[in-house]
């Protein structure tokens, strides 16, 4: 059975060879009961997709292997500790567990400081570095009301 630190050793070869590859430093692998389900790397730049992590790009695959939205079970074992982005998309996916290499302190020092997104919920809104603004509008609970009505949606 392979440990969680061979798994984590191939979440950072993942993310070295993406560098040489032309993406960044990050690297990701889902599994499940010893079982590799997905493995993404940072496809930022090449992409042009901000949201395009490591972790995420691993959970959508792995979602998509498993042919389901949750990932009740599975362990995300990242190259670097997920920013508050990619651990918010694991516990929307269920994640049962993470596990990492590489912390946020040794990301700021390659360049890749996300001290203000892991502090900025700490923070009154009027403090967030963009505006966040609700306006008024009849028909704003509209989809919910919609949603509430449906007899064979999928809750999640």
């Amino acid at each position: 059975m392979v440990t969680e630190t061979e798994w984590l050793d191939q979440a950072v070869a993942l993310a070295a060879q993406n560098v040489t590859d032309g993406g960044g430093p990050f690297g990701a692998i889902v599994v499940r009961d010893g079982e590799l389900l997905a493995s993404g790397t940072n496809q930022v730049t090449p992409t042009l997709d901000p949201t395009a992590h490591a972790e995420v790009v691993a959970i959508r695959a792995a979602c998509r292997a498993v042919g389901s939205f949750r990932l009740d079970g599975c362990l995300l074992v990242s190259s670097c500790e997920p920013c508050p982005m990619c651990f918010a998309s694991a516990l929307w996916a269920r994640v049962e567990r993470i596990v990492f290499a590489a912390d946020r302190y040794d990301a700021a020092k390659a360049g890749f400081d996300d001290r203000a997104f892991y502090e900025v919920f700490q923070n009154e809104p009027a403090q967030w570095p963009l505006t966040l603004a609700q306006l008024p509008l009849a028909a704003a609970t509209r989809p919910f009301e919609e949603w509430g009505r449906k007899s064979d949606r999928t809750d999640y």
